[in-house]
């Protein structure tokens, strides 16, 4: 899809990195502390698992949606469901990039670090520039605490945090302190610290409030005392950073109107986009939606979400294992429902034998991978996308499956639309490959009007399709669309279109088991020649200077590249960025355009994959740069590997 070529305030996306320097006039009010303007900030919330880090982000988060900012965030969860408290494994953080300008990516570094206990100030330091403001919760520093994490002497005091902004801040003392009038345990309102740190960061950053308040009496409706006492946290950290002299300085970072079309927008994460997408779909198409699923991260919340919507005709069956979840998709494909299986990289290796069968049949099911670190059970709560090869060829026999990959968060919606589009259209299983940066990430989304909605409509066959050569009119199964190559979609219980499916081949046309050579090579190779005729947009490429080397993409890797690419050509470097939506097949015009490039660079969040896919097919000197460590590229490198490709 065509990038659009940035305005000047668009390209100070990450230009200027951690030491972006301050915007607009510092002012003062009478009375009041200094107020500066930011036109971007970084913040990242950490703490151990049982310290509301993802709540306290995700309410930062939606106040500054509410607000008008663009917004990028990374949420990043400990792999053990209960480490430890205070230890490295159990770190959990979240980190927020906020702009008055078009962003796209989480941010390479924090401007503000928040960190909860010796173990998040520890986990997370080295991502921290110098000059960076660190807040850190000193109640949490005892002696015990910091040799848990190899801390022989404290960082607040031995120097180590010179060159940093640090500002010690005894937030499990100050929130009890604050709730002691709630009859609460220590405990109970020690839980309430991260409230007490939002509290002062909305104040840091002028967030509004009234959300959060108001989120919180929901959230805790049947615990009144509880939700007032976190309320009463939020207000004192709030209160907190108006009054302490620690914090002689606020930031304004203004709404970002003008960066966006005009619409309703609401800020929304990969699998929430990827659910709404698929409901649409089912909607759009006239067809009951159908998930046959189990349970694995990170693709359980879909899962979650689907199961709340009854009202749209979603039927959802948590599975006793990956296996029966797909087969049951797969019936509901049979039955006439758009049926759809949800999974990571562990899920798709048991759910290959019957997306083989669901090829054989040639029926519509959407295969949704949300990819995560293998092999095995490998990083099951950080990103990576090396299940490319698996959906392409991760099956016995020749079985060609389409694959569609969403790019952000949002644009999860539109390839689920997509997705649908082609295994309806084809009458084929479809790989939706979408990652666990896109799926937990969110941004601004605009809610599409209905009239903006493909058409998916389908024609069930209703009656026979052929005439015997002694006139009598049968029901061929496999009597194909002349144009798509698809098998008619016949209802179960339709008089007169009774069939056979199964595993084993088929005679063209009557579907009768069939052993004969000539048909099985006819048959694999009509299922091959319906996959390469799938009608999928060309390739737009975005090259404003005429540039010599070409960024390919393919996933979640839109946003850090594209960053890049701004900043590159914010220095006058000339550079030409193409993304795939569309893997298998790829654009008919895919050729062409690299073959236009003296360079083309690859990066990808696997050992190249998509780069040995196009120097197989295409012959072009397709150059891989890799990164499997669970996280998302960070623009800077990626500029810094562009310019060097560039200058080689």
């Amino acid at each position: 899809m065509t990038s659009k070529v940035s305005s000047p305030a668009e390209q100070a996306d990450e230009v200027n990195g951690s030491d972006e320097a301050l915007v607009g006039e510092q002012r003062r009010r009478a009375g009041e502390k200094e107020i500066r303007r930011l036109d971007r900030v970084i913040i990242r919330f950490a703490g151990d698992s049982g310290d509301g880090m993802q709540l306290t982000g995700d309410r930062f988060t939606s106040e500054t949606a509410s607000f008008g900012n663009d917004l990028s965030t990374l949420p990043n969860f400990p792999a053990e469901i209960r480490a430890p408290a205070g230890t490295l494994p159990g770190v959990s953080s979240f980190q927020l990039h906020f702009a008055d300008h078009d962003i796209l990516t989480p941010g390479d570094a924090p401007n503000v670090l928040v960190a909860m206990n010796p173990a998040a100030l520890k986990a997370n330091i080295a991502d921290v520039p110098r000059g960076s403001e660190i807040i850190v919760n000193t109640d949490e520093f005892a002696k015990r605490a910091m040799a848990k994490v190899g801390y022989e002497t404290s960082p607040l005091e031995d120097g180590s945090l010179d060159g940093y902004s640090v500002h010690p801040v005894p937030l499990t003392t100050l929130t009890i302190e604050a709730l002691k009038d709630f009859g609460l345990s220590r405990k109970e309102a020690e839980r309430s610290k991260n409230m007490f740190a939002l509290g002062l960061l909305s104040w840091m950053y002028h967030r509004p409030t009234e959300g959060t308040e108001s989120f919180l009496r929901q959230k805790f409706a049947k615990k009144p005392n509880i939700a007032e006492a976190n309320i009463a946290a939020f207000r004192a950290g709030w209160n907190f950073g108006e009054t302490t002299e620690d914090f002689a300085v606020s930031y304004e970072v203004a709404p970002a109107s003008a960066a966006f079309p005009t619409g309703t927008y609401r800020n929304i994460s990969g699998n929430l986009a990827l659910s709404y997408g698929l409901i649409a779909a089912s909607k759009q198409a006239d067809l009951p939606l159908y998930l046959g699923s189990y349970p694995i991260t990170p693709a359980s919340d879909i899962l979650h979400e689907l199961s709340k919507h009854k009202n749209f005709g979603v039927r959802t069956f948590q599975a006793e294992d990956e296996i029966a979840g797909i087969g049951a998709a797969l019936g509901a494909a049979f039955g006439g429902s758009l049926a759809v299986t949800t999974t990571s990289g562990p899920g798709v290796a048991l759910k290959s034998e019957t997306i083989g069968l669901a090829v054989s049949l040639e029926l519509p099911l959407l295969v949704v991978d949300i990819q995560r670190g293998g092999p095995s059970t490998g990083l099951p709560t950080k990103t990576e996308q090396a299940d490319l090869l698996q959906a392409m060829y991760g099956r016995n026999g020749e079985a060609p499956v389409p694959v569609v990959a969403p790019r952000t968060p949002a644009d999860c919606f539109d390839a689920a639309l997509d997705a649908a589009r082609i295994a309806l259209t084809y009458r084929t299983p479809v790989f939706l490959l979408s990652d666990g940066y896109l799926a937990n990430g969110s941004e601004p989304w605009r809610i599409p009007d209905v009239d903006e909605l493909p058409d998916l409509r389908v024609q069930f066959a209703t009656g026979p399709n052929h005439e015997l050569a002694d006139g009598t009119e049968v029901f061929w199964p496999y009597k194909r669309d002349p144009h798509t190559l698809a098998r008619p979609w016949a209802v179960p219980g339709t008089p007169g279109l009774e069939h056979r499916i199964g595993g084993i081949e088929k005679q063209d046309g009557t579907g009768n088991i069939s052993y004969d050579p000539a048909n099985h090579d006819f048959m694999v190779r009509t299922r091959q020649a319906k996959i390469d005729g799938i009608e999928v947009p060309d390739l737009d490429v975005d090259d404003p200077d005429g540039a010599r080397t070409l960024v390919l993409g393919w996933g979640s890797t839109y946003g850090p590249i594209t960053a890049a690419v701004r900043r590159l050509r914010a220095t006058g470097t000339p550079i030409a960025q193409a993304h795939l939506r569309h893997l298998n097949p790829f654009p008919k015009n895919l050729g062409a355009v690299l073959k236009q490039y003296d360079k083309v660079v690859v990066p990808e969040m696997n050992l190249g994959q998509l780069a040995g896919l196009v120097r197989a097919k295409y012959l072009v000197d397709a150059r891989s740069f890799n990164q499997v460590n669970g996280m998302p590229f960070k623009a800077q490198q990626l500029a810094h590997v562009l310019q060097e490709a560039i200058n080689d």
